[in-house]
């Protein structure tokens, strides 16, 4: 197997320019102070000059596991969501979740996040408009220079990289994305890099690979039985796909927030470019292995066609994590989907 292992240093891109000039002493505009009391409320309940308060906007797959592993270490965690169905699923699972449209962010929430020490971004770029977020600039200065922030991560996506033609890269190689989102992408993570940098927080960027882990991954896939979505039957054509599982992504983050560097950009990704197509036939070894009588329900035509691999897609490569290897001294647990997989199998007790 052939591990794609590049070093190389940061490659910051060009800097965005806001409309705005930083002033350490530009008053709170009147809209925000009604909310105060929020701040007070959280700093009375937390002791907030003594613990470290993560505060995740997009509570997706990534921030809900990693709240999870936060409160486990003792983090005051909060996050938002778009819509009351998951607010209250994820409050029935204990999470403190506020209701969040990023395109219109309430002030209530966003005096709020001054009594937080740490801030994870999780929202995806929005097609037409970008990040929601950064539409917002003066309101977000004047958030963080009001409040308690000491660091900042942005996840974006190794989809920035573009048309590699299968060649190995790494934070070094120039990111020419070929979408729209990607695009939007790439402009983000500037974004979020130059204002912090403008208000003197830490700040990093994750480009991760594809996402999986318990509850999402080609097990659970093929235990469902559904069928692929169009986006997943184009990726089953690429040869190599960079993915990493969410505890990894988890143990990165972590990794970030010791160290003192900031402005970096870190490809998260595995050992292991794998095809969607080997992924997908080691994961029905699995399964069948453990439960033979599930996989003979799946007809063999059903079985086939995930697998099929017609053509190379243009925007294919294979990403390297040497860097995140280096810098933040991460140990991957799960270096190659074989790992991850067979750890997510392991865990699952009945699949009905």
């Amino acid at each position: 197997m052939e591990i794609c292992q590049l070093s190389g240093h940061f490659f910051s891109g060009i800097p965005l320019q806001f409309n705005y000039r930083l002033r350490k002493s530009a008053r709170t505009p009147k809209f925000l102070t009604y909310a105060n009391w929020v701040s007070c409320y959280q700093t009375e309940k937390t002791g907030q000059d003594s613990q470290n308060r993560m505060f995740i906007l997009g509570m997706g797959f990534v921030g809900q596991f990693f709240a999870e592993e936060l409160r486990n270490e003792g983090w005051i965690v909060s996050g938002t969501c778009t819509s009351m169905k998951k607010r209250n699923e994820l409050q029935e699972r204990g999470f403190d979740v506020l209701l969040f449209d990023a395109n219109q962010p309430e002030m209530g929430t966003m005096n709020t996040l001054k009594s937080y020490t740490h801030l994870l971004v999780s929202i995806p770029p929005i097609m037409g408009i970008g990040d929601p977020m950064l539409q917002h600039g003066e309101l977000l200065r004047s958030t963080m220079i009001d409040g308690n922030l000491q660091w900042l991560c942005y996840l974006s996506s190794t989809s920035v990289y573009g048309d590699c033609g299968g060649a190995c890269v790494d934070e070094d190689f120039l990111a020419i994305p070929t979408n729209e989102m990607a695009k939007l992408r790439l402009v983000a993570e500037q974004g979020w890099l130059n204002l912090a940098h403008d208000v003197g927080i830490k700040a990093h960027v994750f480009r991760l690979g594809g996402i999986y882990g318990p509850g999402r991954s080609a097990v659970d896939t093929i235990i469902k039985q559904g069928p692929l979505s169009e986006s997943q039957k184009r990726r089953v054509a690429k040869q190599f796909t960079s993915r990493v599982h969410v505890a990894d992504i988890c143990q990165a983050l972590k990794a970030s927030i010791r160290i003192q560097l900031s402005r970096r950009i870190y490809n998260i990704v595995d050992d292991d470019p794998a095809s969607r197509k080997e992924v997908f036939a080691y994961a029905l070894d699995l399964v069948e292995k453990k439960w033979p009588s599930l996989v003979k329900e799946i007809t063999s035509h059903e079985r086939a066609e995930p697998f099929v691999q017609k053509t190379t897609l243009k925007g294919e490569k294979r990403v390297s994590n040497a860097h995140m290897k280096n810098e933040l001294a991460v140990q991957l647990l799960y270096p190659s989907y074989k790992s991850g997989l067979q750890s997510i199998i392991d865990q699952i007790e009945n699949p009905f």
